[in-house]
């Protein structure tokens, strides 16, 4: 009996450390590259344009509230407040004063 687990052993195939894999199909090659090359711009183009917006929004803001501080001193000496209703009714539009972006 101890003669077949010996034979059973030896016949047992030991794994090789090397690997049968070819390094070609592993690596991510050039097509890989380009792959995160366009992630990377565009991020990049993203990122752009997104602060862009940030300071665009930002700065309409303040001119919004420089426009209400100035029409609230204008108010308290009794001059019509109507411009943001005059603008839109002589341009056609109602997102006068809106600080939204349409575009």
């Amino acid at each position: 009996m101890s003669s077949t687990w010996a034979a059973l052993a030896a016949a047992t195939p030991v794994p090789s450390p090397t690997s049968t894999v070819p390094d070609v199909e592993v690596t991510p090659g050039v097509a890989g590259f380009i792959a995160i090359a366009v992630v990377a711009v565009v991020t990049i183009l993203l990122v752009i344009d997104m602060t862009r917006r940030i300071r665009r929004t930002r700065y309409r803001a303040e001119i919004r509230e420089r426009l209400e501080s100035e029409a609230g001193a204008e108010g308290a000496e009794g001059v019509a407040t109507d411009e943001p209703e005059r603008r839109a009714a002589e341009d056609g539009r109602a997102d006068v004063g809106d600080d939204t972006e349409r575009g």
